[in-house]
């Protein structure tokens, strides 16, 4: 009896080495959660998309990807969130601010979360315990929204020194955006004797009616508060307003001014992207969210478009030119 038990054993841990070998390996799943629509966020997957080919991950190969949009209806995203924890992916990137991350972290206590570009203090916002070390299932990167508002605003009037009344369009549904409307852009305009006129949107059927309001006031310029998913949305809108009443108007994407906006100044969008790829990387090999630091910007975009500028009778100072790091001719 004792020899078949020997001889037996070897076989077993064969077949079973075997069986093993066959087995087809796990493909990791990634899931996305964003604000927006698949056209609005086409540019952002693609970029990490671009990132984590870089780092050999391929979709469809070594890789899944799971994509909910939350199509701007803010009572829509508990539900895909907690479609994708059903799921069990092994990594949540999520996008959108403070309140989109709010509801993945309640949904998961277990799944990583990457935020991307939040608008506020992680720390204040109660999402990780330091920057240095999260210390639970969140990490990624800041954007440093807040802090980057008084330069915004600073290079507006180099820009336009004329200027001296600046409407500031903004949702009150983000609390980023009002705490930086009411405790950060007040001090920055006093420095720089500006007098801000707020301007509020909660959905896009406001626009319109906010727009008839500014032209009443005829202020100098205009500056376009926060990123989120209803200013991205409603953004050609914005900016043809802007342009049919040859307004200046600064704003914190680079995509803004693509679309016709005379300047922008923020983080590097497509460099915030690219590093998520390094994130999911990290956390797919063994890594925990809890031990990985997140991340502030380091490199910044200041982008002018001097065919705006032309358009609605603006000249650019050379010297402030000379800084941009792009110039839509």
């Amino acid at each position: 009896m004792f020899r078949r038990i020997v001889i037996c054993l070897p076989l077993t841990l064969l077949l079973l080495t075997v069986a093993e070998a066959q087995q087809p390996n796990k493909v990791p799943r990634i899931g996305y959660l964003t604000v927006g629509d698949a056209p609005t966020e086409s540019a952002r997957a693609e970029a990490i998309r671009a990132a984590l080919r870089e780092r050999g991950y391929i979709e469809g190969q070594n890789i899944a990807s799971e994509y909910r949009y939350g199509e701007n209806k803010r009572d829509r995203y508990a539900e895909l969130a907690a479609e994708l924890v059903r799921l069990k992916v092994d990594v949540i990137v999520v996008t959108g601010g403070d309140p989109y991350i709010l509801v993945v972290k309640n949904a998961t206590k277990t799944i990583p979360i990457v935020m991307v570009g939040s608008g506020s203090d992680p720390v204040k916002a109660g999402f990780v315990e330091s920057l240095a070390r999260p210390g639970g299932n969140i990490t990624g990167l800041t954007a440093l929204s807040r802090e980057l508002g008084g330069k915004r605003l600073e290079l507006f009037k180099e820009a336009v020194p004329k200027v001296a009344r600046v409407a500031v369009l903004y949702d009150p549904t983000s609390p980023a955006t009002t705490r930086e409307l009411k405790e950060d852009l007040p001090v920055a305009a006093r420095a720089l004797g500006l007098t801000i006129q707020p301007w509020e949107v909660r959905g896009a059927d406001d626009f319109d009616k906010v727009f008839s309001g500014m032209g009443k006031q005829r202020p100098d310029g205009l500056f376009v508060l926060g990123g989120g998913p209803l200013m991205a949305t409603n953004r050609n809108r914005i900016v043809g307003f802007a342009l049919k009443r040859r307004l200046p108007s600064v704003y914190q994407s680079r995509e803004a001014v693509d679309a016709g906006g005379l300047m922008s100044y923020g983080a590097d969008q497509a460099d915030i992207y690219r590093r998520v790829a390094y994130y999911v990387d990290r956390i797919l090999k063994g890594a925990k969210p809890a031990d990985l630091p997140v991340e502030q910007p380091t490199r910044f975009e200041f982008v002018i478009n001097l065919k705006t500028a032309k358009q609605i009778g603006v000249t650019i100072p050379p010297d402030l030119l000379a800084r941009a790091t792009k110039i839509i001719r």
